[in-house]
């Protein structure tokens, strides 16, 4: 019970999506001082302190018989919200110049008219934006009914609005930001003739880039690139950090700019990446920022599939006490694949084959046409449904436990940002029958990923307030894992990709660290 309970804290830590002022906010601080039934919250010196009682069960591999544990668990929560400042690698890109786009329009409440109407600016598609969750359940004084409350995620507890975040960074590209919206082709011009003043004056810094590991076919767009040796580049980005943080408090950097090709094999030691960066060895442009973040202290985020995160610069971000998370945003297809074989697997269908196709036409699909690119993001893709596999012993059982899974994306540059994503989910169900669903969905593959780069900005920052039991939640922020393709954990060996239980657990945690003891599903007190 003591090393799982080690394990809880360490894997298990999902952040608490919150905002600065909030009727719900002001009620768990007013409500702060009152000890219930498994869970009591006091804030004091601007620190919210929650102990819960966590229960769960431990099973005995020997004989599987369970036994309850009950452990009181502490979280702490610094209730101050910081100015930050996001630095986006890739920050003339699509996302970058939609992240940047869509604060502003949001921040000015921007209206434009198409020929459905009048369109309004909004954060749909952010799940601490725009999201709810179940906290209790409430009964009518007139009528007796029974209801169930349910409370938007950003009401839970302080943290920052993506329309209050500064936004800087780097690109390969020196166009300014008004030229990369209209080069994205992603936002109806209408919105980007309403922010060009704004958007004209932002401009990328010099970019560092390894063409080794990008596709050939960007090397068009490299014309706002930095110059020297591994030491060299790390020290001007860490310089360009600190300028930052003089600015504005608080920084996060987050890798948002082309998928490299995966440096293989992973390097084991911080020695060894220390001198290979001394030896001026080829490493990757988002390894070197990933370094000078670490270095600087500061968040550092991947959203793309590359394997940034060797043993080495995990350790190197403990060793500084820095944050790390990732990798690859989970947005579309596969997060819809994460639900699918959640629904067939739960329900006691043998899912056997998924195969997922899809084609894309702007620079992500551009840059993934090349071989050593599209494997970096055919290793994210693929592992989505290992622990929805092993859930099932029945269906799977030892030695049977594989299932035909393929993924091909295609360069089309027509389509644009309109990404096409095809699955074909088959599945072998009672008395040797096949049964398969086919989806076709079509996407805006930007306006999918940007909002829940809003959300993993917000929750990084938050975790970064935030202890368990005494502890930082570092260095790996492993309940930004909800938010990704693979997630990467504090515990390598233990990674959930289920939707659903992503959610649970995240949801759970938000409503622990306000003072709300999660749901008891049995129903069992209200006598259904």
């Amino acid at each position: 019970p003591a090393q799982l309970g080690t394990l809880v804290a360490s894997c298990f830590f999902f952040a608490i999506p919150a905002i600065k002022s909030c009727p719900m906010a002001d009620s768990t601080r007013q409500a702060a001082s009152n000890d219930m039934p498994g869970i009591q919250r006091r804030v004091d010196g601007g620190v919210a302190e929650v102990i819960y009682q966590n229960r769960f069960m431990i099973f005995d591999e020997a004989t599987e018989i369970p036994h309850a544990v009950v452990r009181k668990t502490t979280v702490r929560t610094a209730m101050e919200v910081p100015r930050v400042e996001v630095m986006l690698v890739g920050l003339g890109g699509n996302n970058g110049s939609t992240f940047v786009a869509g604060i502003l329009a949001n921040r000015r409440a921007i209206q434009w008219t198409t020929r459905t109407g009048t369109q309004h600016a909004n954060l749909f598609g952010s799940f601490t934006q725009s999201a709810t969750m179940h906290v209790g359940y409430s009964i009518c004084a007139k009528d007796g009914k029974l209801k169930d409350v349910y409370k938007p995620v950003k009401d839970l507890l302080p943290m920052v609005s993506p329309i209050d975040l500064h936004v800087s960074g780097w690109d390969i590209s020196g166009a300014n930001l008004y030229e990369a919206a209209q080069r994205a082709q992603v936002l109806d011009p209408r919105v980007i003739e309403q922010l060009r003043q704004d958007l004209e004056e932002m401009k990328p810094l010099k970019a560092a880039v390894n063409m080794e590991f990008i596709a050939s076919n960007q090397g068009a767009r490299c014309d706002n690139l930095l110059d020297g040796t591994n030491e060299e580049l790390i020290a001007t980005i860490r310089a360009d950090i600190r300028k930052a943080k003089a600015r504005s408090g608080k920084v996060i950097v987050f890798w948002t700019a082309n998928t490299e090709m995966s440096l293989l094999p992973e390097i084991a030691t911080v020695a060894e990446l220390e001198q290979r960066i001394a030896a001026d060895a080829p490493l990757p442009a988002s390894m070197l920022y990933c370094v000078a973040a670490i270095q600087e202290g500061v968040t550092y985020l991947n959203g793309s599939p590359q394997n940034t995160f060797h043993p080495a610069v995990v350790d190197m971000a403990r060793e500084h006490g820095a944050l790390i998370g990732g990798n690859d945003i989970k947005s579309g297809q596969t997060r819809f694949k994460t639900v699918m074989s959640d629904f067939l697997i739960g329900s006691g269908v043998r899912l056997a084959s998924v195969v997922s196709y899809n084609h894309l036409g702007n620079n992500d699909g551009r840059n993934l046409s090349e071989e050593k690119c599209f494997n970096s993001k055919k290793m994210s893709k693929r592992g989505v449904l290992q622990d929805a596999v092993k859930s099932n012993c029945i269906l799977y059982p030892e030695g049977e436990s594989s299932i035909d899974h393929e993924v091909v994306i295609k360069y089309v540059p027509f389509v644009g940002d309109s990404k096409r994503a095809l699955d074909e989910y088959s599945s072998q169900i009672f008395m040797s029958g096949v049964n398969t669903i086919s989806s076709y969905n079509v996407c805006e593959d930007t306006l999918l990923a940007v909002p829940l780069m809003y959300d993993i900005v917000v929750l990084a920052e938050l975790f970064s307030r935030m202890e368990i039991d005494g502890r930082s939640m570092g260095p790996v922020l492993s309940y930004l894992g909800f938010f990704f393709k693979a997630p990467l954990t504090n515990q390598a060996e233990y990674v959930i990709n289920s939707f659903a239980r992503q959610r649970e657990t995240l949801t759970n945690l938000l409503k622990v660290a306000a003072g709300i003891l999660p749901d008891d599903s049995t129903l069992l007190s209200l006598r259904l």
